[in-house]
């Protein structure tokens, strides 16, 4: 579908707002109007396959945040080749290697392939888009399955043999109020022991405490 695109909205699906004087003309509004679509698509997915007596709504709201994650839709939109569709979109006088870290960001390419998906949404319907994007996500809808990923409870688990709480600060913000990356401090009486971030307070507090386990050891 990404191919079948009007030129239009794929120049638009990865036009960074810096890359152009109306703020209009760049992903953000399209990645506003994906997040919903993706969120909506993936979610009537994943109702039907699994049993109400085992997946209430809190069961299912993880699965879905973690098959939607920042970091799920950084990997799709790799897969895709969106990076290099960037690039390939920066404009001639963009510094190259501050354009080449842009594009590798976990925020940008999320949003990117949220713009494409509000792209395709507006270009063929929710009927057409839809599966689609249950097909790209596949994998990582197939992981949240098998793998349900909650690194807050394990690291809790693990602090609480020594008599330990861990505290979650949120140390920075970035980006417009639509599209806010948050930065996330993991402290254990007041040392702190990482820092992770994301496109919500609760994946940034994820990304902190995977990255605790994993100074940690597991």
């Amino acid at each position: 579908m990404l191919e079948s695109l009007p030129p239009d909205l794929a120049r638009q699906a990865v036009t960074h707002a810096s890359w152009t004087e109306q703020r209009s003309e760049s992903y953000e509004r399209l990645a506003f109007l994906g997040d919903s679509v993706l969120s909506l698509a993936v979610t009537t997915h994943l109702y039907p396959r699994l049993a109400a007596e085992s997946h209430g709504a809190g069961r299912l709201t993880k699965i879905r945040a973690q098959a939607v994650s920042g970091r799920s839709c950084r990997a799709v939109a790799e897969r895709l080749g969106l990076p290099e569709r960037l690039s390939a979109a920066a404009p001639a006088d963009a510094d190259a290697p501050a354009t080449e870290a842009l594009v590798r960001t976990e925020r940008v390419l999320a949003s990117v392939i949220e713009a494409v998906i509000g792209a395709c949404y507006l270009a063929f319907g929710y009927e057409r888009t839809a599966p689609a994007v249950v097909e790209a996500f596949t994998p990582e809808i197939e992981l949240a399955l098998v793998h349900p990923v909650d690194f807050k409870s394990a690291l809790q688990e693990r602090l609480a043999r020594r008599g330990a709480v861990v505290r979650y600060d949120v140390v920075g913000e970035a980006g417009p109020p639509h599209d806010r990356t948050f930065q996330v401090s993991a402290t254990v009486d007041g040392e702190e022991l990482s820092r992770g971030s994301g496109r919500s307070k609760k994946d940034a507090e994820q990304a902190a405490a995977a990255t605790a386990l994993e100074g940690m050891g597991r």
